[in-house]
């Protein structure tokens, strides 16, 4: 089960337990968010929103709050003598979902197969 969220302006697949960083959120360490702009469902049946799945919310925890690495912007312009180097460190902040409510809760039932015919059963 994994689902398409909008987190800060950017889309993510998520999945529970999954970790991952998004753009800075504001919230302290061990604080709860949840969010609710669900573009896409998949449990055992594709949900596609328009523009958004209702009834469904992705539940996450604040792990940390972090800089990414520092993104060197360098310019220059040939034999004019113009050089700018600039650079900066983006914030983050690292995320654990913990789950993805508001499913039916019915799940996929796998058909069970069937065993192959025999001779022994074609003989009879």
């Amino acid at each position: 089960m994994f689902a398409i969220v909008e987190i800060a302006g950017l889309q993510y697949k998520v999945e529970q337990d999954q970790k991952l960083f998004v753009n800075r959120l504001a919230g302290d360490i061990g604080g709860k968010v949840s969010f609710d702009k669900i573009l896409l469902t998949v449990n055992g049946a594709i949900t596609v929103g328009a523009p958004a799945v209702s009834g469904i919310t992705v539940e996450a925890e604040i792990l940390n709050h972090v800089k990414a690495d520092k993104v060197i912007i360098f310019k220059k312009k040939r034999r004019k003598g113009y050089q700018v180097k600039n650079g900066h460190r983006q914030s983050l902040t690292q995320i654990q979902i913990t789950g993805i409510t508001g499913f039916d809760g019915a799940k996929k039932e796998t058909k069970a197969k069937k065993a192959p015919k025999t001779e022994e059963a074609a003989a009879e």
